[in-house]
């Protein structure tokens, strides 16, 4: 499941298109690197074009990242620094909204900050899960093991309720940004 998903299933057409009027969209070439471990980002990333690797600072790579992935999310919220890299694949297009402005924005508009929130945590739980489920927990036998993987692969009712908006939200805020469309 793509992040941005979860993050544009809890907000609002009215969220969607400040993050639109605030942010820059950009092409990054192959090979360019957004994160890079211990050097601090200023910006929320939602990815609209291309695919991006995720690596640890010994070259292991983690994670392949695609369109309407975001990156920078555990930057916004906490100060540590990244411990990855992220770098594009091939060509990309980007939406980087600077976190500047999203933290005044959570600071100025309490409905926002709820929504915003709450999807970032119901993403990070569902992430949570998912580590959890691939990784094993306890001494549960095989079988558990099997099931809790199958059950943190279900997706949650409440996401499912909202996953049309969701994917309807993503469309539009690339066809706004490739000019296909009147926000």
């Amino acid at each position: 499941m793509r992040k941005a998903l979860y993050i544009l299933a809890d907000l609002k057409d009215e969220d969607l298109r400040w993050f639109i009027d605030i942010g820059n969209y950009r092409e990054v070439s192959a090979g360019e690197k957004l994160i890079e471990p211990n050097k601090a980002i200023d910006a929320l990333y939602i990815i609209t074009q291309g695919k991006f690797t995720v690596t640890t600072s010994n070259g292991k790579q983690i994670a392949e990242l695609a369109s309407g992935d975001i990156l920078g999310e555990m930057s916004l919220i906490e100060k540590r620094l990244p411990s990855v890299s992220v770098s594009a694949i091939d060509k990309a297009k980007i939406l980087v909204i600077p976190q500047v402005e999203i933290h005044e924005r959570l600071k100025a508009d309490d409905g926002f900050a709820a929504r915003f929130y709450r999807a970032l945590a119901v993403f990070l739980s569902a992430r949570l899960r998912s580590t959890v489920a691939t990784l094993g927990y306890g001494d549960a036998s095989e079988d558990d093991a099997e099931d809790l993987f199958e059950d943190e692969h279900t997706l949650d009712e409440g996401l499912l309720d909202t996953l049309h908006v969701a994917g309807d939200r993503m469309r539009r805020l690339i066809n706004i940004l490739e000019g296909r469309e009147d926000g």
